[in-house]
Parts: C-alpha cells; sequence; structure tokens
C-alpha cells in the first residue's frame, strides 16, 4: 500500500494520530496560537476536534502542514 504514493509522507498517517502528537507537542493553547481554530481555543478536545478537521478541509490543512513541520523539528 505504501508503494503507491512512496512520495507523500502523510500516507498512512491518521488524523487522529497527527492531533495528537501536536497536542502532546505543543499543547491546546500553543496549538490554538500556531492554528487559529476555535476548537482549539473553547473547551478542546480530541474528538470534537477530530470532527470538525474532518469536514473542514482548510483546517484540517493547516493541522497537516504544522504535522509537517513538527516532524522535521523532532528528527
Amino acid at each position: 500500500m505504501s508503494e503507491t504514493q512512496p512520495n507523500n509522507p502523510l500516507h498512512g498517517v491518521k488524523l487522529a494520530d497527527m492531533l495528537t502528537l501536536l497536542v502532546d507537542h505543543y499543547g491546546w493553547e500553543e496549538l490554538a496560537k500556531r492554528i487559529n481554530i476555535n476548537c482549539f481555543k473553547s473547551n478542546p478536545s480530541v474528538k470534537l476536534s477530530l470532527k470538525f478537521l474532518r469536514k473542514t478541509e482548510w483546517a484540517r490543512g493547516k493541522v497537516e502542514q504544522l504535522y509537517l513541520k513538527t516532524l522535521k523539528l523532532k528528527s
């Protein structure tokens, strides 16, 4: 399966895993500063954030971009 998109670093990575890594790394407050989304600011939870991100393409794109930047920083 990974052979179909060998150059895509997001291939096979679940949105829940991305969000969990970002929350663990930055915390909700810092994450809300970096990505201005209400579900990160007001009573944040992984479950509600995932629900919003799955419906909102632009927000998911911002999360994916921050995830990739964070992976580069960690390596």
